[in-house]
C-alpha cells in the first residue's frame, strides 16, 4: 500500500530551474493563427519537442541526476521508459559521467531505442509492458546497487518538469487553459503545481489517448489500478502509473481540472495539422493537445496553450501519417 508524500511545491520547482538552467533549453512558444481562428481565442503552442533530446523528459532527468549523492553517481542509475525518459536520463547521465541502464518493453519503437543507445546508455528489452520492464530495473537496484530514477513518480522528476510551467507563464502571462499530455502524470503534476501556485485560476487539462489511458482509468477507479498497455500512435503515453504510486496520482487528482481522451484518428489529425499548418514535427504524444482542439473537445475560454511535449517519432511513420495514410498501429503491432 502506498503512503502519499506531500505535494511538490513551487520552491522545489524554482530550485530545479536553477539546477538545470545551464544544460536544458528554454523552449519557445508560437501563437497558432490557424488554431486561434478555429477556437475563436488565442492558441499558443509550447514547442517542447525542440528540447535538446526531443522531449520535456530532459528537464526532470537532469534535475534528478543533479540531486544524486556522489556515491549514487558512482554506482550508476537505471530507469524504465517508453522512450523519452530513457533518452533524457541517458543524456543527463552521460553529461555527469554516470553509468546508465534503460529498461524498455517490446512495444517501444526502434527509433526511440536507437536514440537512447546513441546517448551512450545500455538498453535492455524486457517483456511487453513498462510494468514488466520495471522488474529488471528492480533487479538492478537490488542486486547491482544502481539507483532507480523513475519516469514520473519522483520529487526531483516532477520538480524538473514543473520548470516548463514556469517558462510558459512567463511567455503567455494571460493563459487561461493549458493542455498537457497525460501519461504517468509527471509532466501534468509539475506544470499544475507551478501554475496553480502562481495562477490558481488557470485550467489544467490532461490529454491522453483512448487506448490504454492509465491515469484516466486510475482516476475513475479512485486509486492506482493495473491498466493494459496497448499499441497507440501516442506510444510515449503508454504504461501504468504504478500500484505504489506516491505522488502523481494524488497531484493529478487534486490539481488537474479535467482529463480528455482522443482517438487514434484524432491523434493522426493532430500530427498532420502540426506539420502542414505549424511547420513542426511531433510524435503522437506531443500532438494530443492539438488533437483535442481540432476535435472541439476543449471549451475555449480565454487564451489556450498546448504543450507539444515531444518530437521523437519514427520518420517513416510520420511520413505515412502526414501523407494521409490510415496508420493503424493496433494492427501493425498484432
Amino acid at each position: 500500500m502506498s503512503t502519499a508524500q506531500p505535494f511538490v511545491e513551487l520552491a522545489e520547482i524554482e530550485a530545479a530551474r536553477s539546477a538545470i538552467a545551464a544544460t536544458v533549453r528554454r523552449t519557445p512558444v508560437n501563437k497558432s493563427p490557424s488554431l486561434s481562428e478555429l477556437l475563436g481565442c488565442p492558441v499558443h503552442l509550447k514547442l517542447e519537442h525542440t528540447q535538446i533530446t526531443g522531449s520535456f523528459k530532459l528537464r526532470g532527468a537532469t534535475n534528478a541526476v543533479a540531486s544524486l549523492s556522489d556515491a549514487d553517481k558512482q554506482r550508476g542509475v537505471a530507469g524504465v521508459s517508453t522512450g523519452n525518459h530513457g533518452r533524457g536520463l541517458a543524456h543527463a547521465a552521460k553529461a555527469a559521467g554516470v553509468r546508465c541502464i534503460i529498461c524498455m518493453s517490446r512495444l517501444v519503437p526502434q527509433a526511440k531505442i536507437d536514440g537512447i543507445k546513441a546517448q551512450g546508455a545500455e538498453v535492455r528489452i524486457v517483456g511487453n509492458s513498462q510494468d514488466e520492464a520495471q522488474l529488471e530495473v528492480d533487479r538492478l537496484v537490488d542486486e547491482d546497487g544502481l539507483t532507480m530514477i523513475p519516469p514520473f513518480d519522483h520529487r526531483a522528476i516532477i520538480a524538473g518538469q514543473g520548470t516548463l510551467g514556469l517558462e510558459l507563464l512567463e511567455q503567455v502571462p494571460d493563459v487561461a487553459t493549458v493542455l498537457v499530455p497525460l501519461s504517468g502524470g509527471g509532466l501534468v503534476s509539475g506544470v499544475a503545481a507551478a501554475l496553480k501556485a502562481m495562477r490558481p485560476d488557470v485550467r489544467i487539462i490532461g490529454i491522453s489517448m483512448e487506448r490504454g489511458p492509465a491515469m484516466h482509468e486510475c482516476l475513475k477507479a479512485g486509486g492506482p489500478v493495473l491498466v493494459k498497455e496497448l499499441a497507440t500512435l501516442a506510444d510515449s503515453l503508454g504504461g501504468g502509473i504504478g500500484l505504489g504510486n506516491q505522488l502523481t496520482f494524488a497531484m493529478t487528482r487534486d490539481l488537474v481540472d479535467d482529463v480528455v481522451l482522443v482517438s487514434e484518428a484524432e491523434i493522426a489529425a493532430g500530427i498532420r495539422h502540426i506539420y502542414w499548418q505549424e511547420r513542426q514535427i511531433v510524435e503522437g504524444a506531443g500532438a494530443v493537445g492539438v488533437a483535442a482542439l481540432l476535435s472541439r473537445k476543449i471549451e475555449s475560454v480565454g487564451p489556450v496553450a498546448a504543450i507539444l511535449s515531444g518530437g521523437n517519432i519514427d520518420m517513416k511513420q510520420h511520413h505515412r501519417v502526414i501523407s494521409g495514410e490510415d496508420v493503424d498501429v493496433t494492427q501493425e503491432a498484432a
